[in-house]
């Protein structure tokens, strides 16, 4: 779409607000309902288009699409849910309450990482709240948004709707500044690196506008010398190698308690060398390309830096001569925990493997860093657990404990502190940022 297109989008969509903003709470939890039944009955097609155009393995494609149907699901019950107190008014006679409206037309741009359940996330809750939506996905995923947004024109379609309730301009990033800088835009869901969402957080204040940022994350797991080694190994595995590294909460960080550092080095290395590597039609494939030949290009650039650094590659470093962008998993030791490399999110999958003995100094690590998106411990020892998820512990706006770091559930507010950019989507009270309060 060029900018003549986003115009008239624009203007279609907030005709089709006033339309949907008269419809009833629950009435448009049921079509959100509709909505997640015809995903429900296109998952494995609409699974297959993920992993033709972003690369994931086929199951991966799936379960982003069961994403969007499951937060559908938790978008009816809360279409009866949503409301504000009355409150004790110190007035005789007088009533003090609080009242949510929508905000209007809810711009999303969504990253090819994650091309159909961040736009879900989004769309579903902003729907039932009485917010139209005007989509922006990835360039490089452009079917997939194409082939979601018809299965949704459909659904509003066939119940008498505008199909414009649920619009999308695919473009590259002059769509992406228009909607920014656009007044119409009530509020602007940007995923995507921290240093385009920078950009999108000054263009929507300048103009007082609101933005719900979901941005980078250089996320670690601690694993301390009391962990259950049976769960360390393969969730390290899962999160750093998972979506071949380029998932915002993969694991990039591992810290080990100096006395069983060697041991989890030496079983992670055997573990990586038995990942199955290949097409990601393939069931029987673990981890397949890259997304681009840009994203193999700083593969390597991070590789090289962390020799550079002094670090030693364990095992990967290298691209796969094979059609793609394959690169291998790969393990680096012997950084120290500031080292320059550590703290660059590198969207690949490269895991720094570094040293500890205390844990007042592990947590001070996990916090040092830039982003503050998701983090985990290995432990038994329930005190440390407290203190984990306490003030002092983790900073980070997912706090694991025994499970790796990219596991996110859709009842609970999903998102980051610090440069991941503070905003919440899905589950909890994340609804309440799609909403204005009058008091």
């Amino acid at each position: 779409g060029n900018l003549e297109d986003y115009e008239e989008t624009v203007k279609k969509a907030k005709e089709a607000w006033k339309v949907w903003a008269d419809i009833p709470a629950p009435k448009r939890g049921e079509i959100v309902r509709q909505i997640g039944d015809a995903l429900r009955q296109k998952i494995k097609v609409l699974g297959s288009l993920v992993s033709l155009e972003m690369g994931k393995i086929f199951v991966e494609g799936v379960g982003e699409v069961q994403e969007y149907v499951d937060v559908c699901d938790h978008a009816v019950g809360l279409s009866r849910m949503i409301g504000g107190p009355v409150l004790p008014s110190e007035r005789p006679g007088h009533a003090l309450i609080e009242q949510w409206n929508p905000v209007g037309l809810v711009g999303v741009i969504t990253a090819f990482n994650f091309p159909v359940a961040v736009y879900g996330w989004n769309s579903a809750i902003a729907m039932i709240c009485g917010n139209a939506c005007l989509w922006k996905g990835a360039p490089t995923t452009s079917l997939v948004s194409v082939a979601v947004t018809k299965i949704i024109a459909k659904v509003l379609e066939d119940n008498k709707l505008p199909g414009a309730i649920c619009s999308l301009v695919c473009g590259g990033a002059d769509i992406g500044t228009a909607m920014a800088r656009d007044e119409r835009m009530d509020l602007l869901s940007f995923t995507g690196s921290t240093k385009v969402g920078k950009q999108v957080a000054v263009m929507v204040q300048e103009r007082f506008g609101r933005s719900l940022l979901e941005l980078g994350g250089n996320n670690a797991i601690i694993v301390f010398e009391d962990a259950d080694l049976n769960l360390v190994i393969p969730s390290a595995l899962f999160a750093a190698v998972g979506t071949a590294g380029q998932r915002c909460t993969t694991a990039r960080r591992l810290f080990l308690h100096e006395s069983v550092h060697d041991e989890v080095v030496a079983k992670l290395a055997k573990a990586y060398a038995q990942v199955r590597i290949g097409d990601p039609w393939d069931p029987d494939t673990l981890y397949g390309p890259l997304h681009t030949k840009e994203a193999v290009k700083m593969f390597l650039n991070a590789v090289e830096q962390a020799k550079q650094q002094g670090g030693s590659v364990v095992c990967g470093g290298k691209v796969i001569n094979r059609p793609g962008n394959y690169v291998e998993p790969t393990i680096v030791t012997g950084l120290p925990h500031n080292a320059p490399i550590v703290h660059t999110e590198t969207f690949a999958p490269i895991l720094y493997v570094m040293k500890f003995k205390e844990e007042e100094d592990v947590f001070a690590w996990n916090n040092e860093v830039k982003q503050g998106l998701s983090s985990s411990i290995f432990t038994k020892d329930l005190g440390r657990i407290f203190r984990w998820l306490g003030p002092k512990g983790s900073d980070c706006g997912i706090v694991n404990v025994n499970i790796p770091t990219n596991g996110a559930e859709i009842g609970g507010a999903f998102g980051g502190e610090k440069h991941t950019g503070g905003g919440r989507e899905s589950g909890s009270d994340s609804w309440k940022l799609y909403m204005r309060r009058s008091t």
